[in-house]
Protein backbone atom coordinates (compact mmCIF):
# COMPACT_ATOMS: atom_id res chain seq x y z
CA UNK A 1 0.00 0.00 0.00
CA UNK A 2 0.92 3.65 -0.66
CA UNK A 3 0.05 5.90 1.94
CA UNK A 4 -0.43 9.73 0.89
CA UNK A 5 -0.10 11.58 3.90
CA UNK A 6 -1.69 15.03 4.09
CA UNK A 7 -2.09 17.31 6.58
CA UNK A 8 -5.68 18.80 6.27
CA UNK A 9 -8.66 17.26 4.31
CA UNK A 10 -9.16 20.63 2.57
CA UNK A 11 -5.69 20.12 0.57
CA UNK A 12 -7.07 17.19 -1.63
CA UNK A 13 -10.43 18.27 -2.16
CA UNK A 14 -11.95 15.62 -4.78
CA UNK A 15 -8.26 13.62 -5.50
CA UNK A 16 -9.61 9.80 -5.90
CA UNK A 17 -6.84 7.45 -5.23
CA UNK A 18 -6.78 4.02 -6.68
CA UNK A 19 -7.40 0.90 -4.17
CA UNK A 20 -3.78 0.71 -3.96
CA UNK A 21 -3.15 4.12 -2.24
CA UNK A 22 -5.21 5.46 0.74
CA UNK A 23 -5.21 8.73 2.67
CA UNK A 24 -3.52 9.67 6.01
CA UNK A 25 -4.34 12.92 7.09
CA UNK A 26 -2.11 14.14 9.76
CA UNK A 27 -3.01 17.37 11.10
CA UNK A 28 -1.16 20.38 11.21
CA UNK A 29 2.28 20.56 12.60
CA UNK A 30 5.94 18.04 13.05
CA UNK A 31 4.70 16.51 16.21
CA UNK A 32 0.99 15.68 14.57
CA UNK A 33 2.69 14.47 11.00
CA UNK A 34 5.48 12.18 13.12
CA UNK A 35 2.54 10.35 15.25
CA UNK A 36 0.83 9.71 12.28
CA UNK A 37 4.09 8.72 10.27
CA UNK A 38 5.34 6.45 12.58
CA UNK A 39 2.09 4.93 12.77
CA UNK A 40 1.54 4.48 8.92
CA UNK A 41 5.23 3.39 8.69
CA UNK A 42 4.38 -0.03 11.07
CA UNK A 43 1.44 -1.17 9.11
CA UNK A 44 2.41 -4.11 7.98
CA UNK A 45 1.54 -3.18 4.57
CA UNK A 46 3.12 -0.04 4.15
CA UNK A 47 5.56 -0.14 0.23
CA UNK A 48 5.93 3.89 0.19
CA UNK A 49 4.92 7.27 1.85
CA UNK A 50 3.79 9.92 -0.42
CA UNK A 51 3.65 13.12 0.92
CA UNK A 52 1.27 15.96 -0.59
CA UNK A 53 0.27 19.67 0.87
CA UNK A 54 0.28 23.55 0.51
CA UNK A 55 3.55 25.28 1.16
CA UNK A 56 4.84 28.94 0.68
CA UNK A 57 7.66 30.23 -0.88
CA UNK A 58 9.96 33.43 -0.51
CA UNK A 59 10.17 33.24 -4.27
CA UNK A 60 7.56 34.87 -6.94
CA UNK A 61 8.22 32.95 -9.60
CA UNK A 62 7.16 29.44 -7.11
CA UNK A 63 3.85 30.62 -6.81
CA UNK A 64 0.95 28.86 -7.57
CA UNK A 65 3.09 25.59 -8.98
CA UNK A 66 3.09 22.09 -8.58
CA UNK A 67 6.86 21.16 -7.21
CA UNK A 68 8.19 18.13 -5.93
CA UNK A 69 10.30 18.18 -3.17
CA UNK A 70 14.42 17.18 -3.61
CA UNK A 71 16.17 18.23 0.34
CA UNK A 72 14.35 19.10 3.38
CA UNK A 73 15.77 20.86 6.68
CA UNK A 74 14.00 21.29 9.94
CA UNK A 75 13.92 25.44 9.67
CA UNK A 76 13.26 25.50 13.80
CA UNK A 77 15.93 23.52 15.50
CA UNK A 78 18.71 25.91 16.86
CA UNK A 79 21.39 23.86 19.21
CA UNK A 80 23.36 27.08 18.39
CA UNK A 81 26.43 26.81 19.37
CA UNK A 82 26.36 23.33 19.70
CA UNK A 83 25.83 23.12 16.35
CA UNK A 84 24.81 24.50 12.78
CA UNK A 85 20.68 25.85 12.79
CA UNK A 86 18.73 22.81 11.35
CA UNK A 87 21.25 20.37 12.74
CA UNK A 88 19.74 17.98 15.32
CA UNK A 89 22.74 17.82 17.92
CA UNK A 90 24.13 14.55 19.21
CA UNK A 91 22.25 12.36 16.75
CA UNK A 92 24.34 10.01 14.60
CA UNK A 93 23.51 9.32 10.92
CA UNK A 94 22.48 11.13 8.00
CA UNK A 95 19.23 12.13 8.81
CA UNK A 96 20.81 15.09 11.52
CA UNK A 97 20.39 17.60 9.29
CA UNK A 98 19.04 18.03 5.55
CA UNK A 99 17.63 15.02 4.11
CA UNK A 100 17.39 14.45 0.39
CA UNK A 101 14.78 12.53 -1.24
CA UNK A 102 15.42 12.91 -5.00
CA UNK A 103 17.82 14.34 -7.62
CA UNK A 104 15.59 17.20 -9.31
CA UNK A 105 13.06 19.43 -6.86
CA UNK A 106 12.95 22.17 -4.47
CA UNK A 107 14.67 22.88 -1.23
CA UNK A 108 11.84 22.92 1.69
CA UNK A 109 12.16 23.74 5.36
CA UNK A 110 9.60 22.63 7.90
CA UNK A 111 8.97 24.10 11.22
CA UNK A 112 6.29 24.64 13.73
CA UNK A 113 5.01 28.54 12.40
CA UNK A 114 3.55 29.63 9.62
CA UNK A 115 5.63 32.16 7.79
CA UNK A 116 4.99 35.08 7.02
CA UNK A 117 8.37 36.55 6.62
CA UNK A 118 12.03 35.13 5.75
CA UNK A 119 12.85 32.26 8.16
CA UNK A 120 16.86 32.15 9.14
CA UNK A 121 17.28 29.07 7.01
CA UNK A 122 17.08 29.57 3.54
CA UNK A 123 15.20 27.24 1.32
CA UNK A 124 12.99 27.71 -1.83
CA UNK A 125 9.71 26.26 -0.18
CA UNK A 126 8.29 26.16 3.67
CA UNK A 127 5.73 23.61 4.88
CA UNK A 128 4.82 22.88 8.81
CA UNK A 129 4.92 18.83 8.36
CA UNK A 130 7.28 17.34 5.40
CA UNK A 131 10.47 16.95 7.21
CA UNK A 132 9.04 15.11 10.13
CA UNK A 133 7.77 12.77 7.29
CA UNK A 134 10.79 12.14 5.80
CA UNK A 135 12.48 11.65 8.85
CA UNK A 136 10.52 8.77 9.79
CA UNK A 137 10.42 7.31 6.58
CA UNK A 138 14.24 7.41 6.75
CA UNK A 139 14.80 6.09 9.94
CA UNK A 140 12.84 2.83 9.00
CA UNK A 141 13.68 3.22 5.35
CA UNK A 142 10.55 3.73 3.73
CA UNK A 143 10.73 5.12 0.25
CA UNK A 144 9.28 8.93 0.77
CA UNK A 145 8.34 11.69 -1.90
CA UNK A 146 7.03 14.90 -1.47
CA UNK A 147 4.99 17.37 -3.51
CA UNK A 148 3.76 20.61 -2.75
CA UNK A 149 1.14 23.41 -4.35
CA UNK A 150 2.70 27.02 -3.52
CA UNK A 151 -0.17 28.85 -2.36
CA UNK A 152 1.54 31.69 -0.78
CA UNK A 153 4.51 34.10 -0.67
CA UNK A 154 5.31 33.79 2.51
CA UNK A 155 4.70 37.19 3.58
CA UNK A 156 1.98 39.28 5.37
CA UNK A 157 -0.23 38.34 3.24
CA UNK A 158 0.16 34.44 3.24
CA UNK A 159 -2.81 33.57 5.83
CA UNK A 160 -5.27 34.72 3.55
CA UNK A 161 -3.74 33.61 0.17
CA UNK A 162 -3.20 30.47 1.69
CA UNK A 163 -7.18 29.99 2.41
CA UNK A 164 -7.84 31.15 -0.66
CA UNK A 165 -5.63 28.69 -2.47
CA UNK A 166 -5.82 25.55 -0.05
CA UNK A 167 -7.85 23.32 -2.36
CA UNK A 168 -6.09 24.86 -6.12
CA UNK A 169 -3.29 21.85 -6.15
CA UNK A 170 -5.66 18.93 -5.57
CA UNK A 171 -6.48 18.58 -9.25
CA UNK A 172 -2.31 18.75 -10.15
CA UNK A 173 -1.58 16.31 -7.31
CA UNK A 174 -4.15 14.17 -9.25
CA UNK A 175 -2.92 14.27 -12.58
CA UNK A 176 0.95 14.85 -11.95
CA UNK A 177 0.92 11.82 -9.16
CA UNK A 178 -1.64 9.94 -8.34
CA UNK A 179 -3.02 9.38 -12.34
CA UNK A 180 0.95 8.68 -13.48
CA UNK A 181 1.50 6.13 -10.73
CA UNK A 182 -1.74 4.11 -11.76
Amino acid sequence: MIYVLVALESEVVDVRLPSEMQFVFTGVGKINATYQTTRTVLQPDCTAIINYGTAGTLQPALAGQFVQVAELVQRDMDARPLVARGITPFEAGDHAGMITVAPDGVSLSTGDNFVTSPPAIATDIVDMEAYAIAKVCARHDVPFSCYKFITDLADENATASWRDNVSKGAALFQSQVVDVLT
